[in-house]
C-alpha cells in the first residue's frame, strides 16, 4: 500500500500486489511489459511507466526511470490516495489492465502500445492509457515527463493545435488527453489531474515520432486502435498449440517472447532493457537489446514447438542474412537490423539502485564463442527438419561453417556465459562444436547439404569427443567440469544433453547432472558456474539454468523431480507470469535485464519435454 506517494508496510488484500519504491526505484519484480513488436515499456506496479526506448526497442530511451528516477525521465499515472493495486494482462494479450483500489473507489486502468488495424508496421508509435472507473470515485494524478537520448536530452515542451507536445531534436510525442482533466505544461512535464467516477472513461494517448512528421489522432481512432490491439493479440493466441501441465505459463512465455521479436527484421531480442544488475551496486549490467546467436537453437525449437511457423521462417532468415555479414565466423550477438556492431559505451545515470557504470552496447560482441557454431548448426539443422528442405545458398554456408569448426576447435574462448578473463578451452564450447560437426553430417546424409567435406567433419567429431572425454570429465567429482582440466562446475554442460552431445542413459551425463543438482543447486535455484569470471562481485542465481535441470531431470528419468522442480519455478515468475534473468535466492528479488527471453525459451523447453515424457509414461 501506498499513502500519499510513499510506501507503508501493511499487508494487502489476499491476491494483491503492494508497491513500494526505495528512494525513486521499484522492485524488478514489479515490472510489467507491453509492445508492438518494435519497441516495448516497462511499466511498475504503481503505474508508472519507467522504461521506453524509441523508435525501437533499441534505440535511446524516451522514459528511463528505471535507470535514474531524477534524470531518467517516466510517464506517472497513480491515485492520490492510498491505495492498493492488482494486475493481469488481458487473457491472450500483451495488454496490461491494472485496477487501484482506494477508500473511496476504484478504477482501471488499460496499457498498450496499439497496432494498427491493417497490420502494417507504419511511422508511427503509439502508448495509450485506457482509464474507467469502476466504483465510487479516485482522485488521479499523471505527469509525463520525457527524457530523449537516455536522459540527455531534455525537450521543449509546448502546444500545437492546442496539444501539448515535447520536441527534442528528431524526436517529438504528444500528449492527448480526453476527459483525463486539462494538461498543464511545465518546462519539464506535462501534468494533469481528475476524478474519476464510477462509469466514466478518460483516455491519454502519447503519439511518438523519430524523424516523421508526428501526427495527431483523433480519439475514435485511439479507440479503434486499441480494441484492434486487444483482438489481435487474442488471434495470434489461439493459433499457439499448448495443452500440457504448464499451459498458462508457456502461453504467457510465448506471449512474452513475441514482445522480444523486432517486426521489420525477425530478430527477437535478449531482453527489452540495459543495465539491470545482476547484483545490486555492482558492476555486473550489460545491454541486453540484442540478438544472441547462442539463443538460437532454443527460438526456433520453441517457435516450431508452439505452431509459429511465421515467426521461425522469419527469425531463421533473419539470422542467416545476419550471420552472411561475418561469415564464416560467428558474432556473439547482433544487432535487430542485422548489424554487427554493438560498441560498449557508458551513460552519465546513476544505475538502478546505485548499479554503476550504465552499459549501452556490448563488448562480448567481439568475443570469440565457439559454442555459437554448434547453436547455428542445430538451429539450421531444426528448420530443415520441419521444412524438408534448404536453400542452396544456405546449405552451402552451413557446410562452410562446420569446414571452419574443424579448424578452430582446438583453441580456447570465452564461452557461453561470455566471461571477461582469460579464454579457457570451456567444455560446453567444446561439445556444442561436436554437435556442429554431428548435425553437418547428418544433414549430408540426408542430402540436405554436399558430402565433399564429411570425412573432415567425421575425423573433427571424433577428436572433439575424445578431448571432451579425456580432459573434460572429472572422476573425482563425477562429472563434466566448467573448462578442461579444471575441478569448476558449470551448468551449461547440461547443453551438452539437451542439444545432443550426450544420450540420456549416458552415465557420464547422469551423473554431471546429479552433480549440478547437488553442487550448483540451492532449492529451486541454480547457480550459473563456480570459478572466476574477471568481474567483481557476485550474482542470483540464473533461472535458465534451473530450467535446464529440470528437462535434463525428466531426460534421464526422474520425472517426479523434474516435475516438483517445474512446479517450484513456475512459481517463482511475478504478478503477471514474466522472468528476469536471475533471482536472488535469499529474497526472491528479479536481477538483471527482463522480460529475459532466455528464461522463457528455457521455461517453453522444459514444459514440452516434461509434457511429452508423461505422456509417453502414461502409455
Amino acid at each position: 500500500m501506498r499513502v500519499g506517494g510513499h510506501p507503508v508496510d501493511t499487508p494487502s488484500d489476499p491476491g494483491r500486489t503492494a508497491p513500494f519504491r526505495s528512494d525513486g526505484y521499484a522492485p524488478l519484480r514489479d515490472y510489467a511489459v507491453i509492445g508492438d513488436g518494435r519497441s516495448a515499456a516497462l511499466i511498475a506496479a504503481d503505474g508508472s511507466v519507467d522504461w521506453l526506448g524509441m523508435p525501437d526497442l533499441d534505440s535511446p530511451s524516451v522514459f528511463a526511470a528505471l535507470l535514474d528516477p531524477v534524470r531518467g525521465g517516466r510517464f506517472l499515472l497513480e491515485p492520490e490516495e492510498p491505495y492498493t493495486v492488482a494486475r493481469r494482462y488481458l487473457p491472450g494479450t500483451n495488454v496490461l489492465e491494472t485496477t487501484f483500489t482506494t477508500g473511496g473507489g476504484s478504477l482501471r486502468v488499460t496499457d498498450a502500445l496499439t497496432l494498427e488495424a491493417d497490420g502494417a508496421l507504419g511511422p508511427m508509435r503509439e502508448l495509450q492509457r485506457r482509464i474507467d472507473g469502476v466504483a465510487g470515485t479516485v482522485p488521479l494524478r499523471w505527469s509525463v515527463q520525457p527524457r530523449f537520448g537516455y536522459g540527455a536530452r531534455r525537450p521543449r515542451i509546448a502546444r500545437r493545435a492546442g496539444v501539448p507536445v515535447a520536441v527534442a531534436g528528431a524526436d517529438a510525442l504528444a500528449v492527448c488527453a480526453w476527459d483525463a482533466g486539462e494538461p498543464e505544461c511545465t518546462d519539464r512535464a506535462i501534468n494533469g489531474r481528475l476524478d474519476l467516477r464510477r462509469g466514466q472513461r478518460a483516455l491519454l494517448a502519447i503519439p511518438l515520432a523519430h524523424q516523421e512528421p508526428l501526427v495527431l489522432p483523433s480519439r475514435p481512432e485511439c479507440d479503434a486502435r486499441m480494441d484492434h490491439t486487444i483482438a489481435a493479440w487474442r488471434g495470434w493466441a489461439r493459433e499457439r498449440s499448448n495443452e500440457g501441465m504448464w499451459r498458462d505459463a508457456v502461453l504467457r512465455s510465448a506471449l512474452a517472447l513475441k514482445l522480444l521479436i523486432f517486426a521489420p527484421s525477425g530478430a527477437i531480442a535478449a531482453a527489452v532493457t540495459s543495465s539491470l544488475p545482476e547484483q545490486v551496486g555492482g558492476e555486473r549490467n550489460w545491454d541486453y537489446r540484442f540478438s544472441w546467436v547462442r539463443d538460437s537453437a532454443f527460438t526456433l525449437d520453441a517457435f516450431l514447438s508452439l505452431g509459429c511457423p511465421a515467426e521461425a521462417h522469419a527469425y531463421f532468415w533473419w539470422l542467416m542474412h545476419a550471420s552472411q555479414l561475418t561469415h564464416p565466423r560467428l558474432r556473439v550477438l547482433y544487432r535487430l537490423n542485422g548489424g554487427g556492431h554493438a560498441t560498449e559505451r557508458t551513460l552519465p545515470l546513476d544505475g538502478y539502485r546505485g548499479s554503476r557504470p550504465v552499459r549501452i552496447g556490448n563488448a562480448a560482441g567481439a568475443q570469440t564463442q565457439l559454442d555459437t557454431y554448434g547453436e547455428l548448426l542445430q538451429t539450421g539443422w531444426l528448420y530443415a527438419g520441419a521444412a524438408g528442405r534448404l536453400d542452396a545458398d544456405i546449405a552451402r554456408r552451413l557446410a562452410e561453417l562446420a569446414d571452419f569448426v574443424c579448424a578452430a576447435w582446438r583453441g580456447p574462448d570465452s564461452g557461453i556465459w561470455e566471461v571477461r578473463s582469460a579464454p579457457l578451452h570451456f567444455t560446453q564450447s567444446k561439445m556444442m562444436c561436436w554437435v556442429a560437426l554431428d548435425r553437418a553430417i547428418d544433414l549430408c546424409e540426408r542430402g540436405l547439404i554436399e558430402s565433399r567435406g564429411s570425412a573432415r567433419w567425421r575425423l573433427a567429431r571424433a577428436q572433439i569427443r575424445d578431448f571432451v572425454e579425456t580432459r573434460c570429465f572429472s572422476s573425482l567429482h563425477h562429472c563434466y567440469t566448467r573448462s578442461a582440466d579444471s575441478s569448476d562446475l558449470d551448468a551449461a554442460v547440461l547443453l551438452g544433453l539437451l542439444h545432443g552431445y550426450a544420450r540420456p542413459g549416458d552415465p557420464r551425463m547422469r551423473a554431471t547432472v546429479d552433480t549440478v543438482a547437488r553442487e550448483l543447486r540451492h532449492g529451486p535455484f541454480v547457480d550459473r558456474y563456480s570459478g572466476e569470471d574477471g568481474v567483481s562481485g557476485t550474482e542470483g542465481a540464473f533461472l535458465a539454468c534451473s530450467f535446464w535441470l529440470a528437462e535434463c531431470l525428466a531426460r534421464t528419468g526422474r520425472l517426479e523431480q523434474a516435475t516438483a522442480l517445474m512446479d517450484d519455478l513456475v512459481g517463482l515468475a511475478n504478478d503477471v507470469g514474466l522472468y528476469g534473468e536471475e533471482i536472488d535466492p535469499a529474497t526472491g528479488a528479479f536481477l538483471g535485464n527482463l522480460p529475459q527471453g532466455l528464461s522463457h525459451l528455457a521455461l517453453i523447453s522444459a514444459a514440452c519435454t516434461i509434457d511429452s515424457i508423461a505422456d509417453e509414461a502414461d502409455g
